[in-house]
């Protein structure tokens, strides 16, 4: 590993061109950088000595991309659009972290893809809004702009609904969660907290309720939803596949509907998440009744449905968006979908599931994936993941990250980093400017930077040298 001398492009994602000038540096204070991250957030760009803000629309940076100027006089940062801004900031954050001394040059970047996600998994065990906030802030650092909320699940129900008051009190209770260990649930002003404070860190929050399956939570609750009507048992194990929705129920699309509606009123965001996935105990036919009926409820309330790539077994109303997550490289309905002119994002589980181990000693995470080690996170294409989905078919990228084995917070930014950082660079930065060397020298860098911050992160041995 080269020397760690601060370089014009040493920042993650990756600048899609990088200019430097090696003779040129600039020193910034860490009160002008506090002021242009103010500056954005704020909308007002006040002149400043060290740093000039500027709104242009010359036609090339699209609504994300800015350019970044630094000379020896100052900074200036120019964006299209407020977000463009707001993502140039953190580039400027991350070079000017430590000394405060910009290397000289010039950055024009912008996003390979649109859609650029992290999902937490709230059900099988709750994090509060605080805690939601402050990972929410860890990724913005590195550009993500999708915080998709995974609300509902067999072991837990974790956002209230009006006119369905037991599926907070019994699904977000004490002893809901994997072993029982993760009890709570938003309200909708805790969930319109979140949407808000991050919509103004230009990062737009997808709600997922899981349905048809992984319902358990929900029928506990309302055991009229059940086949039968009778009760079931509360279930805090790490199964899947054994709940379902009733597809030739009534009462089931009324409460779906209900549910959606919720969600619709409350995420000014374009997409509401149904899941759909791991549906073993919903037969094939039921499966499809539900989806022809579920699925058009988003449009019919002004949003896109997005659906894990099972759902690309039913007929997709336009508009609709699989989410492939199989470690299988082969999905002909995912292919067939893409053929049809719906979007993808892709979400490969032996690459981007951060609740993956990341070799077989790791303390926490699932290995049914394989070992996801942060190499495999970042060595690969989307675009060519899939036989029939090229890069024209996908939205993007989003890395999950399941919470089965979680119980704090430190055990989210074990799991998270550095392999987030790593899948932001593949959502961001066009595959011909990706280099794994480069990456590790450049996320090796955060080390003390996560360790002032107190993020718990794991000491890859891919990028640091053993102790």
């Amino acid at each position: 590993m080269r020397p760690q001398t601060k370089r014009l492009g040493d920042v993650i994602p990756a600048p899609a061109l990088v200019v430097p000038e090696p003779a040129v540096t600039f020193v910034i204070t860490p009160e002008a950088v506090a002021r242009a991250s103010v500056a954005v957030l704020s909308g007002e760009l006040p002149d400043d000595d060290e740093i000039r803000l500027r709104l242009d629309d010359d036609g090339d940076l699209g609504a994300e991309g800015y350019r970044l100027e630094i000379t020896a006089s100052g900074v200036t940062l120019r964006a299209a659009e407020p977000a463009g801004l707001f993502w140039g900031v953190q580039t400027l954050l991350q070079l000017a972290a430590g000394d405060g001394v910009l290397p000289g040059g010039v950055i024009e970047d912008r996003p390979r893809f649109a859609y650029r996600g992290a999902m937490l998994d709230l059900a099988r065990h709750f994090f509060t809004v605080d805690e939601i906030k402050a990972h929410l802030d860890l990724l913005v650092q590195f550009k993500i702009n999708h915080l998709h909320l995974h609300l509902s699940d067999d072991q837990g129900w974790r956002l209230e609904i009006p006119g369905w008051p037991r599926l907070t009190e019994i699904g977000g209770g004490p002893g809901t969660g994997c072993d029982g260990a993760g009890p709570g649930f938003l309200t909708l002003a805790d969930y319109a907290d979140v949407v808000t404070y991050a919509a103004e860190r230009f990062v737009t929050v997808v709600p997922e309720i899981d349905m048809p399956g992984h319902v358990n939570a929900a029928l506990v609750a309302y055991p009229e939803l059940t086949a039968d009507g009778q009760p079931v048992e509360p279930r805090t194990d790490a199964e899947v596949g054994y709940s379902s929705l009733v597809a030739g129920k009534e009462e089931t699309y009324a409460f779906v509907e209900t549910v959606l509606k919720t969600l619709a009123d409350v995420t000014p965001g374009p997409y509401l998440h149904i899941g759909g996935d791991e549906c073993l105990s919903t037969s094939a036919e039921d499966y499809r009744t539900f989806l022809s009926r579920v699925l058009p409820l988003p449009g019919k309330y002004g949003k896109r449905a997005i659906g894990w790539h099972e759902i690309a077994a039913a007929d997709l109303p336009d508009g609709t968006i699989v989410q492939y997550w199989r470690p299988e490289e082969q999905a002909a309905g995912v292919d067939a979908a893409a053929a049809a002119g719906r979007d993808v994002i892709m979400s490969p589980a032996d690459r981007v599931y951060l609740d993956m181990k990341y070799d077989a000693d790791t303390r926490l995470g699932l290995d049914w994936a394989g070992l996801v080690p942060v190499r495999r996170a970042y060595d690969w294409d989307p675009a060519l993941r899939l036989p029939g989905v090229t890069e024209d078919a996908l939205l993007g990228v989003a890395a999950p990250l399941w919470s089965e084995t979680l119980r704090s917070v430190a055990d989210v930014q074990f799991l998270t980093f550095p392999r987030l950082p790593a899948v932001a660079e593949v959502g961001w930065t066009p595959q011909a400017g990706r280099d794994w060397e480069s990456f590790r020298e450049r996320v090796a860098l955060f080390a003390p930077r996560w360790e002032a911050a107190g993020v718990s992160y794991y000491r890859s041995p891919e990028i640091w040298a053993a102790d």
